[in-house]
């Protein structure tokens, strides 16, 4: 497994990985509704990109033969955006590696304190790397109740 940063032809694979992620994985900790209305369907390849287009940093896991596996996302504020891995690379120590990537990039960079907003499924992963849990936060989307975990991490 290898680690690099986001090229825009990962955009497509990347769109599938968070819907699959959320489709597979998010059923075990949210309702049929709820994965649905958090991921109905991969983005285009032109939405991911544009929404990645912003300046952040973005890290792809890729396998022996480059193709992506998971990814995570690092804002300039230290917010981290999106972090999905295939179901099939879940447990693997892929969404690992990426993460402690992405710790060194933020400390190369002088951010001070990393934020998430993780979902059920990531809750136990980031509090395992050091982040304190601030609050469960619900909210709606599209008329389904949803829930997240606000919580964060001090670099210094």
């Amino acid at each position: 497994m290898n680690i690099r940063d986001f090229r825009t032809d990962d955009a497509t694979f990347l769109a599938s990985i968070y819907h699959e992620a959320v489709q597979k994985v998010g059923r075990d900790y949210y309702t049929p509704d709820q994965v649905q209305v958090w991921s109905p369907a991969p983005v285009s390849t032109e939405t991911f990109i544009s929404r990645v287009s912003d300046g952040r940093s973005v890290f792809v896991a890729v396998d022996d033969e480059d193709k992506p596996v998971a990814f995570i996302e690092l804002e300039f504020d230290g917010h981290i955006d999106c972090f999905y891995c295939h179901p099939d690379f879940v447990g693997t120590g892929v969404g690992a590696a990426l993460y402690d990537r992405l710790e060194r990039a933020a400390r190369s960079a002088g951010i001070a304190r990393l934020y998430v907003e993780a979902s059920e499924a990531a809750r136990g992963f980031f509090l395992r790397k050091g982040f304190r849990l601030i609050e469960r936060r619900e909210f709606e989307r599209s008329n389904v109740l949803i829930h997240n975990y606000s919580m964060e991490k001090a670099l210094t």
